[in-house]
């Protein structure tokens, strides 16, 4: 690190409160969450949402829903910066977005995926991605729902990313359109 650098205090970040970002002006990013099971992982999305000026998030199926502890725990306050919904079904939100004018795409792994650095979108495009179960992912009926897939490449023995880290790298390229 060059000498005259340092680590900015955290008042010197000049981040707005909860309240001032839940007002603000957001990107037209909507996040689905198809039966996530850990409070952690949504607790995480939260916070990923909120970082990333995602307008809102959709709570579909049996994925937990606020005020909960180890949501809070890893979402540090972000379900009061981040407007959230809740669906009985993943396949309803993503009706309801289609209604709205939304471009709905699934982040699972399906033969005909883009992978996400050929992902193109134009600025102000109205994009919902939905986010899958850590087991099964994204439901049959919801991936036959979106207007089509979207993977996340990667190069390790492993055939998936948490589900939460996966929303992290997604938001991050969508937010450079």
């Amino acid at each position: 690190m060059p000498a005259t650098d340092r680590k900015l205090q955290m008042h010197e970040l000049e981040r707005p409160t909860a309240a001032e970002h839940h007002a603000r002006p957001k990107r037209p990013i909507r996040i689905v969450l198809d039966d996530v099971r850990s409070r952690h992982n949504v607790g995480s999305i939260f916070r990923t949402a909120d970082a990333f000026g995602a307008e809102g998030i959709v709570l579909c199926g049996f994925t937990p829903l606020p005020p909960h502890r180890e949501i809070e725990k890893t979402a540090l306050g972000a379900t009061d910066s981040v407007p959230w919904t809740s669906a009985a079904a993943a396949v309803e939100a993503v009706r309801e977005l289609h209604a709205e004018g939304y471009r709905v795409l699934a982040v699972e792994q399906t033969a005909q995926a883009i992978e996400l650095p050929e992902l193109r979108g134009s600025p102000g495009e109205r994009v919902a991605l939905v986010f899958g179960n850590e087991l099964n992912g994204v439901s049959e009926e919801v991936v036959r729902a979106c207007d089509g897939c979207v993977i996340v490449p990667q190069h390790g023995s492993k055939h998936s990313l948490n589900v939460s880290v996966c929303a992290g790298v997604v938001l991050w390229h969508c937010t450079r359109w």
